[in-house]
């Protein structure tokens, strides 16, 4: 009797997906077919990783090369990150997955005029008006600085915080007040979901237009359009209690709130939308490039998707 062949399961959409999930102190690996964490114990934790955008990975845990390959190959991102999300120290899938993609975010970035365009675009998405006319980058980066420093004031007076100023030490985070570290830890979480929408949707996280000069500047361009309406207010909200574990907290609240607004869902067409605000069109291959040998095969998961 012939065995059936069953199709290759194909990845679910960076849209359908849960946003993040942080795991801690275990050793990630595949065992009998399954996701899993394990603990000192020997306790095993199944984690849906072909439904999850964004692992969050926290300092105690271990990943084997098999959970790295299965993660890649479902496009779920693996984030390295400090003790309660307050630091991002590296991603597993860094630069983009499509070259057509790629040409076309740098031609953006290098091109003043198109650039322009973006940041502009950036700035109405933001703070729903159109900029000022006749400025430049740098110019539109200082007004914004303003009017975000005047919408921190404004939130910590609306939820009676002592809010001094945006500021803490990375190299001693308990040092830092409540609301700061609140606000580092809700801004973590904002930036792991972005960036595995930008890498899900076949772009570099590095090739920022607000932001430069970092690995993840795109990350912090595109999360910059979410942050007040999502995470920040929360932030103010959970450092107006003073809790006991407020990154927790945070935590807990923002993966709430990405639940009941959806923003995996709204990522990728707003990155489409800034874009395209540059008025530049996707590069063509030149016609001397050589194709690739083994063509990709068609998916219906996103198209930064391995596998």
């Amino acid at each position: 009797m012939k065995s059936v062949m069953l199709p290759p399961l194909k990845p679910i959409p960076i849209k359908d997906r849960l946003s993040t999930l942080f795991l801690e102190k275990g050793n990630l690996d595949v065992l009998d077919g399954a996701f899993v964490l394990v603990d000192k114990n020997g306790v095993r934790t199944h984690i849906p990783v072909g439904g999850v955008a964004c692992l969050m990975l926290e300092p105690g845990t271990r990943v084997s090369h098999a959970a790295v390959v299965l993660a890649s190959r479902v496009g779920c991102l693996l984030v390295w990150i400090g003790e309660a999300g307050v630091r991002l120290y590296a991603s597993g899938q860094p630069g983009g997955a499509r070259a057509d993609r790629l040409l076309y975010q740098a031609r953006l970035a290098l091109d003043d005029t198109a650039r322009l365009n973006v940041v502009r675009k950036m700035y109405t998405l933001r703070f729903n008006e159109e900029p000022p006319g006749r400025r430049s980058v740098e110019q539109l980066r200082g007004i914004e600085g303003v009017r975000v420093r005047k919408m921190y004031e404004l939130l910590a007076r609306q939820y009676r915080v002592n809010w001094k100023r945006r500021n803490y030490d990375h190299t001693n985070w308990g040092s830092g007040d409540i609301p700061n570290r609140c606000l580092s830890s809700a801004t973590a979480c904002l930036y792991g979901i972005c960036e595995a929408a930008i890498l899900a949707a076949g772009y570099a996280p590095a090739i920022g237009f607000i932001h430069t000069g970092k690995p993840q500047s795109f990350v912090y361009d595109i999360a910059d359009i979410f942050k007040f309406e999502t995470v920040v207010p929360a932030a103010f909200r959970i450092a107006a209690k003073n809790p006991f574990n407020p990154e927790r907290d945070v935590r807990l609240a923002c993966r709430d709130i990405f639940r009941q607004t959806k923003v995996l869902k709204r990522i990728i067409p707003i990155i489409e939308e800034v874009l395209a605000a540059g008025g530049l069109s996707i590069p063509k291959p030149p016609k001397e490039s050589v194709a690739p040998a083994i063509p990709n095969k068609e998916s219906i998961g996103d198209a930064g998707h391995r596998g």
